[in-house]
């Protein structure tokens, strides 16, 4: 997640063969999960929301309470495959498999507090897009300005605490994310969860369509219109996913499809 180097953590074991290692000796939940993971950073890096070898996306394995994914600090989104994910638990520790490239410490702080104290979350994403940046940096937030914006209406927030390295952040970050799938870590970048890596994914997509076309609307330097109060709480409770149906889910099997054309090397 952050840009500092002195806080990874180094291993300097190379990272063993593909296929010839990794998906023989992991289960077949964990293979599964290795493979939509790879699968959702090319789409982050696909969408123009990665951030060169920054920032994570971290998914726990089925089965397991403390057993995540993570990228090799060192890679771009689009170099990530199913066998070069990192795995640890949720003390950072590497199990099974090391790399090269180690893991980025500062970057792990937020990943493991939501981990640790959602298990209603399997996938956690962090992202430092140019237009997450910027609605972060603004006093007002995200308004609801667009009906992509309303499903975003009771947002919250983070302040931000200079780079993710205290521990001690870990406790307001999840007091401050609640029970919500998204935050704008103010002054810093976007956060999305959801109980599986599509529906995680579709959060974070919507939450960046949003927070564009806010700053699309604002450079405009017209008045903008709001919808009523009324309105904007309709349009709220029809996006949660326990009022018509848990959104990601349907999309996600036509991303893959989308990543199996442009390069199916994230599943070696």
């Amino acid at each position: 997640m952050q840009h500092a180097q002195p806080h990874s953590r180094q291993h300097t074991t190379p990272l063993n063969d593909v296929t010839d290692n990794v998906s023989t000796f992991v289960s077949e939940q964990e293979w599964e999960t290795r493979v939509q993971l790879a699968a959702c950073y090319r789409l982050v890096a696909h969408f123009g929301m990665s951030d060169l070898i920054y920032n994570h996306i971290t998914a726990r394995i089925p089965g397991t309470e403390d057993h995540l994914l993570i990228n090799a600090y060192g890679l771009m989104y689009d170099e990530i495959t199913a066998s070069n994910l990192v795995k640890i638990d949720l003390a950072g520790n590497v199990l099974g498999n090391t790399t090269e490239h180690g893991i980025n410490a500062a970057g792990y702080v937020i990943h493991s507090a939501v981990h640790a104290a959602r298990h209603d979350v399997q996938c956690v994403i962090h992202t430092h897009t140019r237009a997450g940046m910027a609605i972060s940096s603004l006093k007002c937030g995200l308004l609801p300005l667009t009906q992509t914006a309303m499903r975003f209406a009771k947002i919250p927030y983070h302040d931000y605490e200079s780079v993710a390295i205290d521990l001690s952040e870990r406790d307001r970050l999840v007091a401050d994310l609640g029970a919500y799938d998204s935050m704008i870590l103010r002054n810093h970048g976007l956060l999305a969860v959801g109980p599986s890596i599509a529906q995680a994914f579709n959060t974070l997509y919507w939450l960046e369509m949003a927070c564009k076309s806010q700053v699309d609307a604002m450079a405009c330097g017209s008045e903008l219109t709001m919808p009523p109060q009324a309105v904007i709480d309709k349009t709220h409770h029809l996006y949660q996913p326990t009022t018509r149906r848990p959104f990601g889910e349907l999309e996600w099997p036509a991303m893959i499809r989308l990543m199996d054309r442009k390069d199916p090397s994230y599943k070696n």
